[in-house]
């Protein structure tokens, strides 16, 4: 079964086409590696890029990265071919590009099970169309019955559909972003944030990441390895959070705390609620300790 909760603070896409850069991916920092089929390679190249990419995952050497890879939309040329060829794939998850609809996803989980893949393998999506969002609920809670385990928001697409711009604050965007992490929140799905297209802009990187944090996602889809460090530091629990998640836990641990309900540390008021967000929080730190 796939894993249903990877750490995947930095997702960081390569394309399919290219032999070094997946060769390279092997010795990144990143914590999901999405091998892009779609909108990184050229149409010529599509059919010699799936071979490759099929070869480069048999030769291994990506774990412990989360590995994914993004096929080309299922009602064109080449995404059932995609399908087909990594049904045996040692990987975690497809990512399908221009997933509008719930019956998509539920379509694209038959043809996922006709292709061979059994429950092994995870589904994402991307949130890349105006109807994608306002279905986004509806696309979440097929997870009940379909391997969906996470979405990723396409902020590009997105803006070029309906126009909203794309700037530094990303203003027009706040809605959508609330949006895509509600529905994951709501179905126990990963939620992934945009990419930045504006590589070597440190401060507008790690802005976005805080962004995104804020807003509850789990991390964010880059594209080049520089983007990574900031990523990784922003999305993980800070030095202050982690000494207070363990002032919170110990508080209900100590002897005279045993069985209340609501105990107080640090001049604040805790309830059961905020150690269980305690323990997550230190859960997620020590599976990012272990890893790097």
């Amino acid at each position: 079964m796939p894993n249903p909760n990877p750490i995947v603070r930095s997702a960081l896409s390569m394309p399919g086409s290219n032999a070094r850069a997946l060769e390279k991916a092997r010795s990144l920092p990143a914590d999901c590696i999405i091998i892009d089929l779609e909108d990184a390679v050229a149409a010529e190249a599509k059919t010699d890029a799936r071979a490759l990419v099929v070869e480069s995952l048999a030769a291994g050497g990506l774990e412990p990265r989360y590995r994914v890879v993004r096929i080309n939309p299922l009602d064109g040329e080449w995404g059932a071919e995609d399908l087909r060829a990594l049904a045996h794939s040692d990987l975690d998850a497809i990512l399908v590009p221009k997933v509008s609809s719930a019956e998509e996803v539920v379509g694209i989980a038959s043809q996922m099970a006709q292709a061979g893949f059994h429950g092994n393998v995870a589904l994402w999506v991307m949130i890349e169309t105006a109807a994608s969002v306002l279905a986004l609920e509806r696309i979440a809670a097929t997870s009940e019955s379909t391997p969906l385990a996470g979405l990723v928001l396409g902020a590009n697409d997105l803006a070029k559909e309906t126009g909203m711009l794309k700037t530094p604050g990303r203003e027009a965007f706040s809605a959508v972003l609330s949006q895509c992490v509600m529905a994951a929140r709501a179905h126990g799905l990963v939620a992934i944030d945009s990419v930045l297209n504006a590589i070597g802009d440190d401060d507008r990187l790690e802005a976005e990441c805080r962004q995104g944090r804020l807003h509850g996602f789990d991390g964010k889809m880059l594209i080049h390895p520089g983007q990574i460090a900031i990523t990784n530091r922003v999305y993980a629990p800070s030095d202050d959070a982690i000494a207070e998640a363990r002032a919170i836990v110990a508080a209900f641990e100590a002897p005279e705390n045993a069985g209340k309900a609501v105990v107080k540390v640090g001049g604040q008021m805790a309830e059961e609620l905020h150690r269980d967000e305690a323990l997550a929080l230190l859960a997620r730190a020590e599976a990012i300790a272990a890893r790097e």
